[in-house]
């Protein structure tokens, strides 16, 4: 076994029936009024069990307001693991548009970072929805603006220097690193939350850099004169009667993901001071109604209501399958998976050619109002079969998918469960079809199992239901040869 830190080791276990355990918003403490009245007005009548317990330790953390923890002690970092669709956004939404309610000043005390542009235009939308009439700002920053007139949106210069326009900020990495360098009276001096969503994605080597410039940029005192000493902040380090006279807003990292690592090593490097686990474990109801938890170390939950598949075939039959999907086993609302931006590309094109399937593509090749387009023109039902790469596969919300396909096999689990994720959100049913060569079966198999998923069901399609489709894919892949062309 391998040793894990306590935190790590003895998490808080949320319950994982998003259905059986829903809890009526007025029975989690401490949420104001205000905010009750807002998720009303939203028609939210319960929170779901993360939702539950992890906004209670969030306010709980900031009780005597953002200037200090409880009790005067700096709050403990938060780690969050539970399935896609289980309602994480909001469960940091609303206790931090809670605390910073009192807020006289306006200054960058919330920073939420996510890895893609829709993934925070979600989230900007969700904090819109709560601060909406509360004086709070909050500002997007994805680069989809040109940057000086991000640079309006976050800052002021005022005859007595610059003062800040934003309280919570929403930032994909890139551009939030530019921002930090070459923006002039951006201040991140006074953050008090730094959000960190899907946050194994981030702290995989690509956006390391950019956590520990949030870090240096949040702990970098204003050396100008005229700027009060007295709130300065420092790096913490060991309590003293002379580092507690002076009052330190404290940072307070909360990480969010549906497969945060286990890998002490790999966390160390996000400097969490004396954090806290929820993750949500499989839980089975045994026949005399009490609840047996399975071991702990499935690594990876998977949505409650979700049906998993494989199809064993080869790499001619694999068009044919999803065309057969589609048209003879009347698949609708399909989003469906391939392992590159060209194997999108073609495969749209050869359905297309076929025909009697409304299709789409969503890649990082459509415009970003295309891309907008396209996800409403599917949630609306107008568009049949979506076919994607990995893009949309971490954390989008997408509305009402029936059927996840992998067309191309994933190559890591993580990919895997992110893209079956797609489908059976908020405790809805859903489908994952995954086709797989022969050759990748066992491996694919094996990874599955490692991973503690074993309710995957073969599900072969005989060579005579293909044979109808044959004449017509000729002619579509001779179409498609010309345009390729």
């Amino acid at each position: 076994q391998p040793f894990l830190p306590q935190w790590l080791a003895q998490p808080k276990r949320v319950q994982k029936r998003i259905k059986d355990n829903l809890c009526p918003i007025r029975d989690v403490p401490g949420i104001h009024p205000r905010l009750l009245k807002k998720l009303q007005t939203n028609r939210i009548e319960s929170f779901f069990p993360v939702q539950a317990e992890v906004i209670p330790a969030i306010l709980q953390s900031a009780s005597n307001g953002y200037l200090t923890g409880r009790g005067g002690f700096r709050p403990r970092d938060i780690c969050v693991s539970a399935p896609t669709g289980s309602g994480k956004t909001l469960a940091f939404v609303i206790p931090i548009v809670q605390v910073l309610l009192g807020r006289v000043v306006c200054h960058v005390r919330a920073l939420v970072v996510l890895p893609t542009k829709e993934l925070a235009q979600q989230v900007s939308k969700v904090f819109n929805v709560y601060t909406d009439g509360t004086g709070l700002k909050v500002v997007l920053i994805t680069g989809q603006k040109p940057f000086a007139k991000e640079q309006e949106m976050l800052v002021q210069k005022k005859v007595t220097g610059y003062c800040s326009l934003a309280d919570i900020v929403v930032a994909t990495p890139g551009r939030l690193t530019d921002h930090i360098n070459q923006t002039p009276g951006f201040s991140l001096t006074q953050l008090r939350f730094l959000i960190v969503d899907e946050a194994d994605r981030m702290i995989d080597d690509m956006h390391q850099n950019c956590l520990n410039q949030i870090v240096k940029a949040a702990f970098q005192g204003e050396n100008h004169s005229g700027s009060n000493v007295l709130f300065q902040r420092t790096k913490p380090g060991p309590t003293t009667a002379a580092s507690s006279c002076s009052p330190q807003i404290p940072l307070q990292k909360l990480l969010f993901s549906a497969t945060l690592t286990q890998d002490p090593e790999k966390l160390q490097k996000l400097d969490l001071f004396q954090p806290r686990l929820f993750t949500s474990v499989y839980s089975e109801k045994n026949r005399d109604g009490t609840e047996t938890e399975q071991d702990s170390n499935h690594k990876y939950t998977l949505p409650e209501g979700l049906s998993q598949s494989y199809v064993p075939c080869n790499l001619n039959s694999k068009p044919l399958l999803l065309l057969h999907f589609m048209l003879e086993m009347k698949f609708t609302r399909v989003l469906c998976f391939t392992n590159s931006r060209e194997a999108s590309h073609r495969l749209f094109l050869l359905v297309q050619a076929f025909g009697g399937v409304t299709v789409a593509e969503f890649s990082s090749r459509l415009a970003p109002n295309e891309r907008k387009r396209t996800m409403k023109e599917f949630e609306q039902g107008k568009i049949q079969l979506l076919i994607s790469t990995d893009a949309t596969a971490r954390g989008i919300d997408v509305k009402g998918v029936n059927y996840v396909i992998n067309y191309d096999a994933p190559q890591f689990i993580r990919t895997y469960i992110h893209r079956v994720g797609r489908t059976a959100r908020a405790g809805e049913a859903g489908v994952a079809f995954s086709l797989v060569l022969r050759i990748q079966e066992r491996r694919f198999l094996r990874m599955l199992r490692d991973a503690g998923i074993r309710d995957i069901k073969k599900h072969p399609v005989k060579g005579n239901s293909l044979k109808p489709l044959m004449q017509q894919y000729e002619e579509a892949l001779c179409k498609l040869e010309k345009t390729i062309k």
